[in-house]
């Protein structure tokens, strides 16, 4: 299975809400292999993986309140 990156549009807003999410996203993808740009209008999630789902990642973030959609 080869590396792909995923992209997501979400709501996430602050460092603080990052840090919570920092474990879970660990977990899921690896430590270092995913990052917000919460500069970015569409505050952008981006995990780069072997074997993360879409919906591994909207699921994560939707349990913690978040809204989290997969870009193109």
């Amino acid at each position: 299975m080869s590396m792909q990156v995923l992209v997501f549009k979400t709501s996430v807003e602050s460092h603080e809400n990052v840090s919570r999410l920092a474990p879970m996203l660990n977990k899921l993808a690896g430590d270092g292999k995913w990052n917000f740009a919460l500069d970015d209008c569409d505050r952008i999630l981006r995990i780069a993986s072997k074997g993360v789902r879409p919906d591994e990642a909207i699921g994560l973030l939707g349990s913690y309140g978040f809204l989290c959609q997969e870009l193109d």
